[in-house]
């Protein structure tokens, strides 16, 4: 019989404001299932916190589990397992670092530190034996790590799309349901707890992409960090963008896009994190308000769709609660789990090289030969037009444009060339097109 029978299992929490409070209510009040579950009693042995003397709900908890010095409590050699739900980079990933090295595993909710230091802990977690998980950091309580490391492992993944930040999501589609501008919808989403009082993270993309570098590294066993994805927010998606995408039977989304290509050199992966139009028959494309799905599309097991809330204390607590209840089985086995595993020599591909459409919404001149001319650049870059429709007319002419797949450089090179057209007096909307052809 393992040893670790015979004792409980140490647990340190590393962060103590919304998860953390969740997961330590958690792991108090439930102690005696979660025990059964393990094999072993999980006991609560510290929770390292900014300020040691802050009133927390949190009965039961004893005040003398608390301490500011995160760094001491790690390397206490005692601990079975330490939770790491501070976020940031720094101190974060050099206190997870210290963890593993002093004989724990750890449990993070941190796609930020994963994206930027993923490869060199991950390498620490190998070299100690030890569990490094984060299913809490992709997608909330969506479980998606286990699937695409473990159950997807013998198959091969194509893509993977992804919803996979909640506070986008409800934006856009306050947009699409109510008509609201960018600003009406980001302050009802600050009123509703939704979005920060500093969205920059959320709107802006940052978050969905440190997700993204996440999903491919997973999907496609490689290494990518944050500098690896192209990202672009939702700031600039306007009303009339939505609007126009309703009128051809689309939802606008933020997507996290994550893809292998075959090249003429090889295997190429890339990652990139944009709003796109959605066709309404997407199963994403019903992804309404808060909530966060992943697409995945793979060879043999075909499309795939984990859906569920993504952020918020207790949804979040449960993903790092499964996380904590199977490396705890794995220290009461005396084993550990799969690690990360990475193909070298796998081209990062450029999203210029990335094939994708474009949905263009283009005021022009109400005069004869504007089709014409505006056909024919198109035709120089290579790109082939799926539909154009005409709207209004005089001042109010208007060309909606649907390209068919080409790769995004020959279309943005396109979008440059009409801006300067005379015939063309604005190049209103130029959003992607994805998830249909």
């Amino acid at each position: 019989m393992n040893a670790h029978h015979d004792r409980p299992l140490r647990v340190a929490l590393l962060g103590c404001g919304v998860v953390g409070t969740e997961v330590a209510r958690r792991l108090t009040r439930d102690a005696d299932e979660l025990a059964r579950r393990v094999g072993a009693p999980l006991e609560l042995a510290g929770i390292a916190v900014r300020r040691a003397g802050a009133e927390r709900d949190l009965p039961g908890v004893p005040a003398d589990l608390f301490t500011t010095d995160a760094d001491a409590l790690v390397r206490r050699g005692d601990l079975d397992l330490v939770v790491e739900v501070m976020g940031g980079i720094d101190p974060a990933g050099d206190l997870v670092r210290a963890a593993l090295e002093n004989g724990a595993s750890v449990v993070t909710a941190n796609k930020a530190l994963l994206a930027a230091r993923g490869a060199e802990l991950f390498e620490a977690a190998a070299k100690a034996e030890r569990d490094l998980s984060f299913e809490a950091a992709v997608a909330g309580a969506i479980p998606i790590v286990r699937p695409l490391r473990e159950s997807l492992a013998g198959d091969r993944v194509h893509r993977v799309l992804g919803i996979v930040n909640g506070t986008t999501n409800y934006i856009l589609d306050q947009m699409t349901t109510l008509g609201q501008s960018f600003d009406e919808a980001l302050a009802e989403a600050q009123r509703l707890g939704y979005a920060e009082a500093d969205p920059t993270a959320d709107v802006e993309g940052h978050d969905a992409a440190a997700k993204a570098a996440l999903l491919a590294g997973l999907a496609f066993h490689t290494n990518l960090t944050l500098d690896d994805v192209y990202c672009e927010g939702i700031t600039k998606v306007t009303a009339e963008a939505v609007r126009s995408a309703t009128e051809t039977g689309s939802v606008v989304k933020l997507l996290a896009i994550c893809e292998q290509t075959e090249t003429d050199d090889g295997v190429a992966v890339s990652a990139r994190v944009h709003p796109a139009l959605v066709p309404q028959s997407h199963p994403l494309a019903s992804v309404r308000g808060a909530y966060n799905a992943v697409f995945v599309e793979s060879e043999a097991a075909g499309d795939l769709m984990f859906y569920g809330q993504g952020a918020g204390g207790a949804p979040t607590a449960s993903a790092v609660l499964g996380d904590l209840v199977a490396a705890a089985r794995n220290r009461v086995g005396g084993v550990w789990g799969p690690g990360e595993t990475s193909h070298a020599d796998v081209e990062l591909l450029p999203v210029g090289r990335a094939l994708t459409r474009y949905h263009m919404d283009i005021d022009v001149d109400d005069r004869a030969g504007v089709l014409a001319s505006i056909a024919q650049e198109f035709a120089r870059f290579g790109v082939s037009i799926q539909t154009m429709r005409q709207d209004g007319r005089g001042s109010d002419a208007r060309l909606v444009i649907v390209t068919h797949e080409a790769e995004d450089a020959s279309l943005a090179a396109t979008v440059e060339v009409l801006r300067g057209l005379d015939v063309v007096r604005d190049v209103t909307s130029v959003l992607r097109v994805e998830g249909g052809s």
